[in-house]
């Protein structure tokens, strides 16, 4: 099989960059180990950056984004008792974020690209990306129970921490930064009305907790637990109890419980492998770094990813450009280590930290921060987003 862009991953960030392709003239053949099923139903993240909102109308996958999708104008940090809202089309100059979960998102992708006939191969795990520092690299892949290779000008590896993208790469070439926080969070999803319109995140010195939403009717909350919890420990009413406990008193008094749909546990890691760019692999997305959900970036940098990969590869193919690809990596690197930078600030600054001096002093920071126009902008304009450097 021949492809241009042989597309390893059918997350998001695949997905997107294959239809981006496709929309400016450009072959792409997608693997994904999984199948359509599992895929569709992975539950993921639900805030989306403008940035990420622009790139989806670019690829014309809005229609049901922009009927179904929320604005939220601004969000709550409650600690020590109280609430406080930042108003983020204040302080940014108008800027956004919106809710719309990353399943939907995917389901919407995946819809686009079989409508187009683009070619999605579900339950075929590639095994090896060879060749990549050549003009001839190549995926080798399973389907039926046999081995087959997909050649292709370049490869986008999208597939994920555990992917083969960046286990194709030799160990020394790469250099590997992570941090691995002493907790995690245990979610539960359920089909109850938000308890607020907009997203809470709380500090408390029983833990941090989150709420969240997907639709006015479905909510997505989050507490933080040990890393040694499991899932069986926690029935639906001890999830509840412990939920109202860390949220300010009317907050809880206005929540509405109901049975989970889904409820699980996840670690949070700060981690990033430099560079992006090996010959004629490109690494994006979890491939190439992950970040604590607390700043709700994953899904964005994924995005922003994808954009500057486009941009540098409809450069190649309709102007015979090169230089955009030779800057990939210190372009999505920049936006990449920013965004670690704040996921990194605001889970410290949210979670309990098991010392009543830096307790005492996050109390402090999230005060100056609800005070402090200064405090209240840098935090409205990280987390909305920082810009797309220009890629032209």
């Amino acid at each position: 099989m021949r492809t241009q862009v042989g597309i390893i991953g059918a997350g998001p960030a695949g997905l997107l960059l294959s239809q981006l392709l496709h929309l400016h003239g450009i072959e792409s053949v997608i693997l994904e180990r999984q199948s359509r099923a599992h895929v569709e139903g992975r539950i993921r993240a639900g805030v989306i950056e403008p940035g990420t909102v622009n790139l989806l109308r670019a690829a014309g996958v809005n229609t049901r984004m922009e009927r179904e999708g929320l604005i939220h104008d601004g969000f709550s940090l409650a600690f020590a008792g109280r609430q406080e809202r930042l108003d983020l089309h204040k302080l940014t100059g108008g800027s956004t974020v919106m809710i719309y979960g990353q399943t939907e998102i995917t389901r919407d992708l995946i819809t686009a690209r079989l409508a187009a006939g683009g070619a999605l191969h579900f339950s075929t795990p590639a095994i090896a990306v060879e060749e990549y520092g050549t003009a001839k690299p190549r995926i080798i892949y399973q389907q039926d129970g046999k081995y087959q290779e997909l050649q292709c000008d370049f490869v986008a590896g999208c597939d994920g921490y555990h992917g083969v993208a960046r286990q194709s790469i030799p160990a020394d070439k790469l250099t590997l930064f992570e941090k691995i926080y002493p907790f995690g969070w245990l979610g539960i999803l359920s089909d109850t009305p938000p308890v607020s319109h907009e997203l809470i995140y709380a500090n408390h010195d029983r833990g941090f907790a989150l709420c969240s939403m997907r639709s006015p009717t479905r909510s997505r909350y989050y507490v933080q637990c040990s890393l040694e919890d499991r899932v069986e420990n926690w029935s639906d009413e001890a999830f509840w109890d412990e939920l109202r406990r860390r949220l300010p008193p009317e907050t809880a008094a206005n929540l509405i419980t109901g049975p989970r749909l889904e409820m699980s546990i996840a670690p949070l890691r700060s981690f990033v492998a430099e560079p992006m760019r090996f010959g004629r692999l490109f690494l994006a997305g979890d491939a190439a770094h992950i970040v604590p959900p607390t700043g709700a970036k994953g899904l964005n940098l994924a995005v922003s990813d994808v954009f500057y990969l486009w941009r540098a590869l409809t450069a190649y193919y309709g102007e015979g450009r090169t230089d955009l690809l030779d800057r990939y990596s210190d372009a999505c690197l920049r936006r990449v280590w920013q965004a670690i930078r704040f996921s990194w600030w605001f889970t410290l600054l949210m979670h309990n930290v098991d010392d009543p001096i830096g307790h005492r002093l996050q109390l402090a920071e999230l005060d100056y921060l609800t005070n402090s126009v200064a405090g209240s902008t840098t935090l409205a304009e990280n987390y909305v987003g920082l810009p797309f450097e220009p890629f032209e």
